[in-house]
């Protein structure tokens, strides 16, 4: 070794690479030929020669102060980086003046303290030069919840690489608070949404969403499905329309109606009709031509089905149950309500030999013989369910022994020319004289004592409106003149009086209601001006507010003692008792469902 080292001094290579050879040692005649390989390519610098024998000697002090003193402190560095001797080297570093290269051997500390299984000294070593990325990893590999809550808040909004890559670790180690904190300190709302909507806080994503319409289908498609997935199919109807997305809310309801169908749950078709019948107006509203006639069209049509499945229902509930809620009366207005609008076809699920089965039944018991008869004979022309032929049979026979018509008292009169109707109209639900269409209570289906009035052309629904709230001169001594005073000297009193046959007359509305053409083929709907408007009692008129591009219906009551609710909510008619006793047995309208206690206050009219 001494004759190699003696002659590597004096760069006499040959002789070194004998000895080397002498001697076996490979390791010395490696670095012969390697640094005579660098010889050739221009390096000359013996220091660097000899530290590198130092180096492979073991004697790194000395080898560290050749390569200082030959300005080669990189490789010095090296040394002592493969050596894991981090501060020697920082030391030369600092000595050769060049900080700018402490942050690599920091980050080559760091992944030496990984690699040896100490990951909390590499975590701080990474922090130390600013490589957050991997710190980060390393804080959720072990996880180091409080570590990484305490870096982002130290971390500022500027560096929103970092804030993001610690919010989706926080997020993957399910500490999904501090994942919002981390994106709302970086201004981050759609990653914030993204993580509400992913572990289903949809009442904070809706807060999120706010005055940001462009934000609403990203909560509210996702918020769709969620419901469909947990059979709460009609509230992700509700959030598909509120995202935009009328087609697939129609299709979801189209779908519930028809499971509601085939379970015969006839009251839920019955809504869900209802529902689709206002969405299609809700579209109309914002359509044009020709496909809002179409919508119109497919809104008339559903709001038809809904009416003829709500009543169905109660005559399936009275055959299939023990007990019904409903009198004969409300019965037999149902079923004859039924066969009447239904005509010649009827929705699925609905059955036309119930209904007959229902409406001779109640026939009978309201001593209608004519109709049951009637209803009977029907009945043999149609296939009716097994547990019913006995029945039927027998009571076709049995009712030949009653008189052949039915009781006056049952047949409908026209509250506008005072016609007496037969019980089964094939024309329709309307008067055979004026043709002055029924208006039906949406619980008993009694006829109401309304008779439906257009404007004239020039006026407007709110004017319209505006006319009947205020009350005319003549309304107001009508009222007065009422009240009969009588002074006696001492004793004065105050008589409320009827209004004589000569105050009737004098009603415009009345005078108009009367003038029509007696047997017309053709309906002429009673026709108001302004002056009849004006001379209106507005607690006898009661007014549809449709939704654009629908115009109001108007109605006037023709005997101001019944009291009469129009549901604010789908516009359907009641006679007061019987809704306020629907509403007190279920707590909301029983055609539309609408809660009660979330909407307008019952009210015997429509006017405030």
């Amino acid at each position: 070794f001494f004759l190699f080292f003696f002659f590597f001094q004096g760069l006499d290579f040959d002789i070194a690479r004998k000895a080397s050879i002498r001697t076996r040692d490979l390791r010395f005649l490696e670095l012969i030929n390697n640094i005579e390989e660098r010889k050739k390519k221009g390096e000359h610098d013996s220091k660097v020669f000899l530290a590198d024998v130092y180096t492979s000697q073991g004697r790194f002090a000395e080898a560290a102060r050749l390569y200082e003193e030959a300005h080669q402190e990189t490789k010095a560095v090296e040394m002592y980086t493969d050596l894991r001797l981090f501060d020697k080297a920082k030391e030369i570093l600092k000595r050769a003046k060049k900080e700018s290269n402490l942050k690599q051997i920091l980050h080559q500390e760091a992944e030496w303290h990984q690699s040896s299984n100490d990951p909390k000294a590499a975590c701080e070593m990474y922090l130390t030069v600013g490589d957050y990325s991997k710190a980060i990893e390393l804080m959720g590999h072990h996880n180091w919840i409080d570590q990484l809550v305490q870096l982002v808040r130290e971390l500022n909004q500027g560096q929103t690489k970092e804030l993001g890559h610690a919010a989706g670790m926080l997020r993957k180690l399910g500490q999904y608070n501090s994942a919002v904190e981390a994106y709302r300190k970086m201004n981050d709302v759609e990653s914030q949404l993204q993580l509400y909507i992913e572990i289903g806080q949809w009442q904070d994503a809706f807060g999120l969403v706010g005055d940001r319409p462009e934000l609403k289908e990203k909560v509210y498609v996702p918020y769709a499905r969620w419901l469909a997935e947990n059979d709460r199919f009609e509230e992700a109807q509700k959030a598909y329309y509120e995202a935009g997305k009328e087609d697939e809310a129609v299709r979801v309801l189209t779908q519930l109606t028809e499971n509601a169908v085939k379970e015969s749950r006839f009251s839920d078709a019955a809504y869900y009709y209802y529902l689709l019948s206002s969405q299609h107006l809700e579209m109309a509203e914002h359509a044009e031509g020709s496909e809002q006639n179409l919508l119109l069209a497919k809104f008339k049509d559903f709001r038809s089905r809904a009416e003829m499945y709500h009543v169905f229902d109660a005559l399936h509930h009275y055959l299939m149950d023990p007990f019904t809620q409903n009198l004969p009366e409300a019965l037999f207005n149902m079923a004859r309500y039924l066969c009447v609008i239904s005509g010649d076809s009827l929705p699925r699920g609905i059955s036309r030999a119930k209904t007959l089965i229902v409406l001779a039944k109640q026939s009978r018991q309201l001593r209608a013989f004519r109709l049951a008869r009637l209803c009977y004979e029907k009945l043999q022309a149609l296939i009716i369910p097994s547990h019913f032929v006995d029945t039927v049979e027998m009571e076709s026979m049995t009712i030949r022994c009653k008189p052949f018509n039915d009781a006056e008292e049952l047949l409908p009169l026209c509250f506008r020319c005072s016609t007496t109707n037969p019980l089964l109209n094939t024309q329709g639900h309307k008067c055979v004289n004026c043709q002055q269409p029924f208006v039906f209570d949406s619980a008993s289906y009694d006829i109401l004592p309304l008779v439906e009035f257009v404007l004239e052309d020039d006026i407007s629904d709110n004017e319209a409106v505006r006319l009947i709230e205020t009350e005319s001169q003549v309304s107001r001594r009508k009222n007065l003149s009422k009240w009969q005073e009588t002074d006696m000297g001492k004793v004065q009193s105050l008589k409320l009086t009827e209004d004589t046959p000569d105050e009737d007359d004098e009603d415009p509305f009345t005078q108009r209601l009367m003038a029509h053409e007696q047997g017309s083929s053709e309906f002429v709907p009673v026709r108001v001006n302004r002056e009849t408007l004006q001379s209106m009692q507005k607690s006898d008129v009661i007014v549809r507010r449709w939704p654009a591009p629908l115009r109001y219906q108007y109605f006037r009551s023709v005997m101001p003692d019944s009291n009469l609710t129009l549901c604010q909510h789908c516009n359907q008619l009641f006679h007061s008792d019987e809704y306020v006793l629907r509403v007190l047995e279920k707590g909301f309208c029983p055609f539309c469902r609408h809660d009660v206690n979330t909407s307008q206050p019952v009210r015997t009219s429509n006017w405030p």
